[in-house]
Parts: C-alpha cells; structure tokens; sequence
C-alpha cells in the first residue's frame, strides 16, 4: 500500500499565520480557508471586517483547489469558454484559490475571500510560500 502526505494542523497554524501576516501588512480583512484533499475543512479564519459570505466563498475556493488539483483562476477562465462547468458539484470558478502540493500529490487547498480575487490569491499564495 502506498504512503500519501497530509496536511496536519501545524501545517494549516502555519499558513493562516502567514496569510493572515500578509493580508494585514496591506490592510486587506479577508477570511483565509484551508481543506484537506478530499475539500473538507481544517480550518477557518475571518479577521475582523470580511462580509459575512467571505467564509462560504473563501472555503469554496480551497475546495475548488484541492478537488480539481488547480487554481480556481484556471476554472473561472475555463467557464468562460465552456458556461456548462459551472454545473460541476463543488466548483467555485473565482481566481482565490489554489492547491497545497506537497511532492507531486495534492494534500489540500487554501482559499482567500475578501478583496479583489487577484489580492485574495496573493494571500493564498503566501500562505502556501510558509510551508516551504
């Protein structure tokens, strides 16, 4: 049987830290989700001043990210060209989010919710970046 990584809760502390580290260094109140590969959430984090719909949004892009193995830019993109995706089960197609890929294998996702979709992905990849 093979070994497959995971994403334990150390990993998720350490990138909400950095993604929190991010979004306040440019003043931006986001909500920061992280799930595991099969899209279930490990942990939420709503700073002060998100709407209230950043947490659904943000944990729909890290599922987007984790269950299709790409950033959820790539999805909104592909909806354009192809509307009928967006029938897809669990498919947030809004620039956000992005797989967590530990050696070749997706391990889960991180989604940002709360500013401009290109600013809400620079927190996501930060939180990434933390992990080495």
């Amino acid at each position: 049987m093979r070994q497959k990584p995971c994403l334990t809760h150390a990993d998720a502390q350490t990138m909400i830290a950095a993604a929190k580290a991010e979004a306040t260094a440019n003043k931006w109140p986001v909500t920061i989700a992280i799930v595991d590969d099969g899209g279930n959430l490990l942990h939420l984090e709503r700073m002060d001043g998100p709407p209230a719909l950043s947490a659904e949004v943000a944990t729909g892009k890290a599922r987007t990210a984790a269950l299709m193995r790409r950033p959820s830019k790539f999805w909104e993109d592909r909806v354009k060209e192809r509307p009928g995706m967006l029938k897809f089960p669990q498919l947030l197609p809004m620039q956000g989010g992005l797989p967590i890929l530990h050696q070749g294998e997706c391990v889960g996702g991180i989604g940002v919710s709360g500013v401009q979709s290109h600013e809400d992905e620079q927190i996501a990849q930060a939180g990434i970046a933390a992990l080495g």
